[in-house]
């Protein structure tokens, strides 16, 4: 348990960006998982629109430090690549 005043605020802290990136990763992993559904089930005009808002989404998560640049360009490359096929 934390004794100090600066423990306590650092706990508070912590609690609050451990919520605010859950936030932002579950919106990631619901655009991408909107834009999976939309290509198996074969609706062509719907996926650019949809590519566009998960590749803006993972690419401020990318920018806010919740996910790693690299991972963030892996996943807009395969999902490029998914709606291109």
């Amino acid at each position: 348990m934390a004794n100090t005043a600066g423990a306590k605020k650092r706990n508070r802290q912590a609690i609050v960006k451990t919520l605010r990136n859950k936030s932002t990763l579950n919106k990631v992993r619901t655009f991408i998982r909107k834009l999976e559904d939309a290509a198996k089930l074969g609706n062509k005009e719907s996926l650019p629109k949809l590519f566009v808002e998960a590749q803006s989404e993972i690419s401020k998560a990318a920018q806010k430090g919740i996910l790693p640049k690299n991972t963030a360009s892996r996943k807009i490359a395969r999902l490029n690549k998914l709606i291109s096929a």
